[in-house]
């Protein structure tokens, strides 16, 4: 177990490391703003730099900006996801100070469309470990605990803002270079890890009994357990049925992993959830 976390820590650090070289190198010098708090952050350290004369970098507000967002996640969301996010966001940070910023291209649609990939790359591996980049995941998170709305729909709408806001105060072009940089992560971070809020997972196992039990205890889901028969090993089996959120796909896997690595499972979107689920 101390491996693994120590493989995840390392993970999460390069994550943040790409992230913060896809806003300095390409971002931050076009204008262009990313997703979330990264986002704000551009737009606060330019708002305050150019109207009150106060110069605060993009990586102390990303850093102040997420303190109490992480009390936020580790009273309301949990522990672990919000302590490995809020390491993410530390070294995002630093390496937002650290690194130059430096102009590689002229071109705002090059800087925009790379700043967009390069940086979800870096997201995409930090929520492939069960993690995220902080920030507007919790918030977006925990507003769907208690308003009826969905995760998805809560970031639509802190994201609008942030591009609306840099809109009116500095103009419309690179907001609308916003929107493709945006797009461009989003289709990144659907090849790495998933876009969707929800996922359906069919798992068909020989040992149910011990894999329901997990799903209960350690994801608080749960289960439809449907008999299955192998058409070629003509061997009766189990097929355990669950919905989840993206954040939990991480840790269904190493459950899964655990407790029956020869389980047969297949993992679909779901676009929307009828009935009683626990939304996170």
């Amino acid at each position: 177990m101390t491996l693994f976390h120590v493989k995840k820590f390392i993970i999460v650090i390069i994550g943040a490391f790409i992230f913060a070289f896809s806003m300095n190198y390409f971002l931050i010098p076009a204008g262009v703003y990313s997703s979330g708090f990264s986002g704000l952050s551009q737009l606060l350290s330019r708002l305050f730099s150019e109207y009150f004369k106060i110069h605060i970098s993009v990586g102390i507000w990303l850093l102040l900006l997420n303190i109490p967002v992480t009390i936020l996640g580790w009273r309301k969301i949990g522990k672990t996801f919000t302590l490995y996010s809020f390491i993410s966001v530390i070294f995002s940070s630093l390496f937002l100070n650290l690194i130059p910023i430096k102009e590689l291209s002229d071109d705002i649609l090059l800087n925009a469309v790379f700043g967009g990939v390069i940086g979800a790359v870096g997201a995409g591996m930090t929520l492939r470990f069960g993690a995220s980049t902080g920030g507007m995941d919790i918030i977006a998170v925990y507003l769907s605990r208690v308003v009826e709305g969905s995760v998805g729909r809560f970031t639509l709408i802190l994201n609008s803002f942030i591009i609306i806001s840099a809109g009116f105060l500095f103009g419309w072009e690179k907001s609308l270079y916003t929107l493709v940089g945006l797009f461009s992560s989003s289709k990144v971070i659907d090849i790495l890890h998933t876009q969707a809020q929800k996922l359906t997972a069919m798992i068909v196992t020989k040992n149910s009994k011990d894999l329901k039990q997990a799903i209960l205890t350690r994801l608080t889901r749960g289960a439809t357990v449907v008999p299955a028969h192998g058409a070629y090993s003509n061997e009766g089996r189990d097929m355990l049925i669950t919905v989840i959120s993206r954040y939990e796909l991480f840790e269904l896997r190493k459950i899964i992993k655990e407790v029956d690595p020869k389980a047969f499972t297949n993992i679909v979107k779901t676009d929307s959830v009828i009935g009683l689920f626990r939304k996170d």
